[in-house]
């Protein structure tokens, strides 16, 4: 069972590869706002439990597995930052506020907000009144 620290890693890993084509220790260092050498650490571990191919010098890359779940973390991440815009929460602030949630919902729960963003997505009026804090309850 992957740790929210992994999940971090992962997660960014797949994003530069996604968006570069490789991950470096150092980008991945960079935008983790973390030491090169707690990359290296971790991806060392993360090559043991099989989520990442390592190699010292060489740019990092995901095992099947590793991207299957970097897919699902980055799905999270954003279904979670929709949602939070569905309901109206500040542009500054869903960020943060997915940052400091996604770690902490079951799968289960990310399965019922999916499934929630896509009603509420049926429904462009509601989700407008929603977003002005026009909804009568």
């Amino acid at each position: 069972m992957a740790t929210p620290g992994m999940e971090d890693y992962i997660e960014q890993i797949y994003l530069q590869i996604e968006e570069k084509g490789v991950a470096r220790v150092s980008d991945v260092a960079e935008n983790l706002d973390v030491l090169p050498s707690s990359v290296t650490k971790m991806v060392q571990r993360l090559d043991r439990e099989g989520y990442v191919y390592y190699e010292r010098y060489k740019g990092l890359e995901l095992t099947e597995k590793g991207m299957t779940f970097g897919k699902k973390l980055v799905k999270r991440h954003d279904i979670l930052e929709e949602f939070l815009r569905i309901i109206g929460v500040d542009e500054e602030n869903i960020y943060g506020d997915v940052e400091g949630i996604e770690h902490h919902l079951s799968w289960n729960a990310i399965d019922r907000i999916t499934d929630l963003v896509e009603a509420l997505e049926q429904d462009g009026e509601f989700v407008r009144k929603l977003k002005n804090n026009q909804i009568q309850m």
